[in-house]
């Protein structure tokens, strides 16, 4: 997390990384898009992510088995 975070605030770069990770999600990124599915379902800035009334990534970030997405056997 803190490389990329230094490689980009030095460099002025931009950095897209994939991860189920939320702390680096929180630690690392400004903007985050929430793909289920292979359908975005939500996009905005990590201040949002929260309070994104968004059912998907509600239940994604808070880690409950209870919501719209279902486990895969």
């Amino acid at each position: 997390n803190e490389l990329i975070r230094e490689i980009v605030t030095e460099m002025g770069a931009t950095a897209m990384t994939i991860t189920h990770d939320m702390s680096s999600v929180r630690a690392i990124a400004d903007k985050v898009a929430m793909l289920h599915d292979g359908v975005i379902q939500w996009t905005g800035p990590v201040s949002e992510m929260d309070d994104s009334g968004d059912p998907y990534l509600d239940q994604f970030i808070h880690g409950r088995a209870e919501g719209p997405i279902e486990a895969v056997r």
